[in-house]
């Protein structure tokens, strides 16, 4: 049995976690939410599990260092100032920094990576999310997640042919460019798919979320994974071995 502490336990994941803390047999030792103190506790948890909000990274963060307690990320909506900050932390203790910690996800960025690298430039790569209307982030961050998938197996940097804006007379699609689309409404949990669309051709790699209870059962999987690691980057491709 491990104990967890969550940061932002009283939030709708805050409520999934500890629901799916108890059903793999751990416990919720600690839960620290708006206005707490997250380094008043840390020593006393095996692990971390955070899906807070980006202003209170730099604190937990801090929390984890001065604990010696593995840390997992799930918190999105992160600028490079906040990886700038798990790389630091990474050095004295154990980050597990991601996107989405569905396990389905993480092997449909696998296999989006992997096609990407088979097929040539002349294959046009979308990515397209649909989110619930609370959503305040976009494209979300398991939408970049994957298209950073696709960027490695292109071995090309995201950031250089992401193409999210388009709107009005936008011209002839570049050539190279990984495409995103957003939606939102209602209740949707997360949809998601990468789509090739090559000469006469197309494939379509997707993944759909139907409770949000499968990102607190994988991320419960990658706070028991990570604990016992050195000091590090990991993800939730190390999780399953990929």
């Amino acid at each position: 049995m491990a104990n967890f502490a969550v940061i932002g336990h009283k939030g709708r994941m805050g409520h999934a976690l500890a629901e799916a803390i108890a059903a793999a047999g751990h416990q919720l030792s600690v839960g620290v939410d708006v206005g707490g103190d997250p380094c008043a506790h840390a020593s006393q948890c095996d692990v971390i599990v955070d899906f807070s909000a980006p202003e209170a990274l730099a604190a937990n963060l801090r929390a984890a260092k001065a604990g010696n307690t593995p840390i997992l990320i799930g918190t999105t909506g992160l600028g490079d100032e906040h990886f700038a900050m798990i790389e630091e932390a990474a050095s004295a203790v154990p980050v597990l920094q991601t996107g989405n910690t569905s396990l389905g996800v993480t092997l449909l960025a696998h296999m989006v990576r992997e096609a990407a690298s088979k097929l040539g430039p002349d294959w046009d790569i979308e990515v397209l999310e649909m989110h619930h209307r609370m959503k305040v982030d976009a494209p979300s961050g398991t939408a970049k997640l994957l298209g950073e998938a696709a960027a490695k197996g292109r071995g090309i940097a995201l950031a250089d042919h992401m193409d999210s804006g388009r709107h009005g007379h936008t011209g002839a699609r570049e050539e190279g460019a990984i495409g995103f689309a957003t939606l939102r409404g209602g209740t949707v949990a997360g949809e998601h798919s990468v789509i090739f669309a090559g000469d006469e051709e197309r494939i379509t790699l997707s993944h759909s979320a139907e409770n949000r209870m499968i990102f607190a059962r994988g991320a419960v999987r990658g706070g028991e994974w990570l604990i016992g690691k050195a000091p590090g980057r990991y993800t939730m491709e190390d999780v399953l071995g990929l």
